[in-house]
């Protein structure tokens, strides 16, 4: 992809072969209320660099794709109202109008691997929603579409909690994906830690993913979904969400809400139900990623490095 702009650390790390995670942007204009989006894209971003990474937050800034943005470019998209959120479909949109987008995970994994990047983290992946009906109509998201053809290792939570998951794996089964899970044998529900579903291979290290990885790409595969539980002090019980995500569901289709905007929407209707404990979660489980996708990328650089 022509018209990458690369951070001059991202572009040094790159031709050295240092280790990268990719991080995204969405979740600091979108996913996350203010001040809770920039403490935690900033907390993302230590944790990275104190595991021996070096991080990339990615996003569309003037219709340039930008690979590594600065803490005040970072605070920017944090504090701006009305920033465009940029799936797969909408990056030239956003690039042919010069817009400032926050790319989704499905965006940010395409932005990633036109740069070179390999891992990328994030909080938890789309999927498909749970409900199809006229207010809210048949939704499986761009996420699992671009992990079927895109060969990035993205670490997460799994997907996120208000999806139907037993769906979304198949959809995962039938595009050729691999869901690791990280010293689990459940995949994770994003705030709730078990989701009685299983993996498709657990994986005990960062370098036991590196090597499943690194199999996968080689059989012209696409990308690989590592996921880890959230922190055990902050998970949710499935019971408590449960309750919480009926009540942000039928107040979504009271106020007809659908597409782009129901997962905002939900998220952001949790965090009231929940008094704040599904934020919490979120930001947590968002920094965990982080520090695992760096142990990741480290070992894939010594792996890299001794091949």
């Amino acid at each position: 992809m022509s018209g990458l702009t690369l951070s001059a650390e991202i572009a040094a790390v790159l031709a050295e072969s240092r280790p990268v995670v990719a991080l995204e942007s969405t979740l600091i204009a979108h996913g996350l209320p203010w001040p809770a989006n920039l403490e935690t894209a900033r907390d993302a971003e230590t944790a990275v660099r104190e595991t021996g990474g070096v991080p990339a937050t990615i996003a569309i800034c003037n219709g340039v794709p930008t690979i590594g943005l600065s803490d005040a470019q970072i605070a920017y998209f944090a504090r701006t109202p009305g920033i465009f959120k940029a799936s797969r479909r909408d990056i030239g949109a956003a690039i042919g109008l010069g817009r400032n987008a926050a790319t989704t995970v499905s965006a940010t994994m395409a932005l990633a691997h036109a740069a070179g990047l390999k891992v990328f983290a994030t909080g938890g992946i789309g999927g498909a929603h749970r409900e199809t009906s006229d207010t809210n109509p048949f939704d499986i998201s761009a996420d699992l579409t671009e992990l079927a053809r895109t060969p990035i290792l993205v670490v997460c939570a799994g997907a996120k909690s208000i999806l139907h998951l037993p769906r979304t794996l198949e959809i995962l089964e039938t595009f050729g994906v691999p869901v690791l899970g990280y010293r689990t044998d459940e995949f994770p529900a994003f705030y709730v830690s078990q989701s009685e579903l299983p993996v498709s291979c657990r994986i005990e290290s960062p370098q036991e993913a590196v090597a499943v990885f690194a199999e996968h790409v080689k059989l012209s595969g696409g990308g690989v979904v590592l996921a880890q539980p959230c922190p055990v002090d902050v998970a949710i019980h499935a019971e408590e969400f449960n309750t919480w995500l009926e009540k942000a569901e039928s107040d979504a289709r009271i106020s007809n809400v659908r597409g782009a905007q129901l997962t905002p929407f939900l998220l952001a209707r949790l965090t009231e139900l929940s008094s704040g404990r599904t934020l919490k979660a979120n930001s947590a489980l968002v920094v965990a990623n982080a520090r695992l996708a760096a142990e990741v990328a480290v070992a894939l650089a010594r792996n890299t490095a001794t091949s």
